[in-house]
């Protein structure tokens, strides 16, 4: 695909959640709401979000949590009904039978999750291979491309920049 044909397929999924999110901040306006972040620690350490799109949110509740966890809490406090939190995920973007996100991790959300756990806790590929049976080549790929994915969506993470300081502001 030429280049800008893929930059406009990107910023077209991007305008969709930019206008949802414009969405929200209006009701919320209206009610006196906060806006609530959905991003598990995975979507959010990876950077699987769109900036001022649905990666926009006054309050992150859960962004530190697994996605396993989330699913635990979500047991634990019977929320949702069983038939949402059990369904595979799905795209809504492209019409292909791999989510969206398996496409960005290359693994199923179970996996991912578990890699990115054990590589934020230090644990050696070999010893996550020996435990697993999986190939001590195949986790160093998943942990590089994680690294990768850190660093290449770290400015996703960033707050604007000032061209000068406002200091009564900033205090």
């Amino acid at each position: 695909m030429p280049l800008e044909a893929y930059l406009q397929v990107v910023a077209a999924t991007n305008f969709k959640q930019w206008t949802c999110k414009t969405l929200e901040y209006f009701h919320a306006d209206r009610l006196n709401y906060a806006v609530v972040g959905t991003h598990d620690r995975l979507e959010y350490d990876q950077g699987f979000f769109v900036k001022d799109g649905d990666g926009d949110a006054d309050l992150k509740p859960i962004a530190h949590l697994y996605m396993t966890q989330v699913y635990a809490l979500a047991d634990a406090l019977d929320l949702p009904p069983d038939e949402i939190r059990t369904a595979k995920t799905t795209t809504d973007t492209y019409s292909l039978e791999q989510g969206q996100n398996e496409f960005f991790f290359a693994l199923p959300y179970d996996k991912i999750d578990l890699v990115l756990y054990r590589l934020n806790h230090g644990m050696q590929a070999a010893r996550v291979a020996e435990e697993t049976g999986l190939t001590v080549d195949w986790f160093e790929r998943v942990f590089q491309d994680i690294r990768t994915k850190r660093r290449t969506m770290h400015p996703l993470h960033m707050k604007p920049v000032l061209m000068d300081p406002v200091p009564e502001i900033e205090g």
